[in-house]
């Protein structure tokens, strides 16, 4: 079943649509959010930045809730979803407006209030990563039961749809006003739209009836936020995931390739910031990538409808396979052509096949890991996920050029991830190529 067939069979059901128009809002207010602090930290006229201040972003914006998640995540066990969605996105419009305040203050690298700015950013982020939590659990209140795993496979592609939404109204904004208003004012109205739309999301989220979306009530020590409990619980979920290979070991391809290609994608956004052009020319930076962006969110899109019939005819393993080894040729041909439109073709096909990976991964944490650990093995693929990224910028900051310009380095990180799909090839095929298809949405379709 094709991804529109998918989605036409689960509009069915009212409370589904109302969930999807919550989280495209959500999600696009976000990438107006993402673009407005990256447009503002880098790419000031007066700043040059280098992967050390994108790695510092990174951090800020990734790794708080990646340790502080599996503590607070568990009151989405105990809160209504449906206020939880209304309530953190009003939160989020209020840091949205303080963030218009504090960028349209002239002062505002060289004081206190810089600090501010970041906090603002982190808790909004965070924020962000909680209320998408509680969507994904709020899922299963949606549709029918036999219809689960294919809701999963669908919001997957949804929610970049929403991002890719808000950074393009974010982009255009920066263009457009970027020509005749200063630049910080500029910023400002992209954190002023982005403040609006979550207001916006959360009229949306209150069209929901009260418990629609859970969540049921279940045991004081699933619930448990206790520290000890909450590290016994991730060191179980290891434990689990040695027992089902095929998910740890796409826990493990997914961990590199978004090393490697979070390195890529990194040096990239150097090569148009510090390599095409000065400091100083602003716009036609962003104008570049804004396409290289769009082409590449545009792949995740398009991942939807390539990923189930290669997974179909060639099963979930191969599929890995062919997709990594396949992103580390694009990565050499056309990604190390350091030319605009060889570098919008290489980040469109590179975005299918890294969201393509991701879904294939996903559906293996599905199919083979039991409900009792899903919550917490989503977690440490959470954690994995980020941390990955954010290491990408460091890594690219210690080994690559400021201007993201290295012929060797691109074919070097091309050439990993070739080595990364044959590395899982070899490592899963004492499993057999049909466990991993095993209990999955593709092996139906197979027959």
């Amino acid at each position: 079943m094709g991804f529109f067939a998918r989605l036409r069979r689960l509009w069915r059901h009212r409370l589904f649509r109302q969930l999807v128009f919550v989280r495209i809002g959500t999600q696009a207010a976000d990438g107006l959010l993402q673009v407005g602090t990256a447009a503002y930290v880098l790419f000031s006229p007066q700043d040059q930045p280098d992967a050390g201040s994108i790695a510092a972003v990174l951090a800020i914006t990734l790794l708080p809730f990646s340790i502080i998640g599996p503590f607070v995540s568990t009151t989405l066990d105990r809160w209504d979803r449906r206020q939880v969605s209304v309530v953190t996105n009003v939160l989020r419009a209020v840091l949205a407006f303080l963030l218009v305040v504090l960028v349209l203050n002239p002062d505002l690298r060289h004081h206190w209030s810089m600090f501010l700015f970041y906090a603002s950013v982190l808790v909004a982020m965070s924020l962000n990563r909680y209320l998408m939590a509680g969507l994904s659990a709020a899922l299963q209140h949606t549709v029918d039961e036999d219809e689960y795993l294919m809701a999963s496979s669908v919001m997957p592609t949804i929610g970049p749809a929403g991002v890719i939404v808000g950074a393009g109204v974010a982009f255009g904004i920066r263009l457009t006003f970027g020509q005749f208003l200063p630049i910080n004012q500029a910023d400002a109205i992209i954190f002023g739209v982005a403040g609006a739309g979550f207001i916006l999301t959360a009229f949306l989220a209150m069209a929901i009836p009260r418990r629609a979306l859970g969540p049921m009530l279940i045991t004081d020590e699933a619930r448990s936020t206790k520290a000890s409990d909450v590290a016994r619980g991730l060191w179980h979920a290891f434990g689990h995931l040695r027992e089902r290979r095929p998910a740890g070991l796409g826990l493990i391809v997914i961990g590199f390739q978004r090393i490697f290609y979070g390195m890529t994608q990194v040096a990239t956004i150097l090569l148009f910031r510090n390599w095409f052009h000065e400091v100083d020319q602003i716009e036609p930076a962003m104008r570049d990538l804004g396409l290289w962006a769009g082409a590449t969110g545009v792949g995740f899109i398009v991942s939807a409808i390539v990923v189930p019939p290669l997974a179909r005819r060639i099963g979930v393993r191969y599929a890995i396979v062919a997709l990594v080894v396949g992103a580390g040729v694009l990565q050499i041909v056309p990604g190390s052509i350091f030319t605009l439109p060889t570098l919008v073709v290489a980040g469109f096909l590179l975005g299918i096949g890294s969201q393509s990976l991701k879904i294939c991964v996903d559906t293996l944490v599905q199919a083979h890991v039991d409900d009792d650990f899903k919550g917490r093995v989503f977690t440490l693929y959470d954690m994995i996920f980020n941390a990955c990224f954010v290491g990408a910028a460091l890594l690219t900051w210690a080994l690559l050029p400021a201007d993201g310009h290295t012929l060797v380095g691109f074919i070097t990180l091309g050439a990993c991830l070739i080595v990364t799909g044959l590395a899982f090839w070899r490592a899963s095929a004492p499993l057999g190529s049909a466990i991993f298809d095993r209990g999955s949405e593709f092996e139906t379709a197979r027959g």
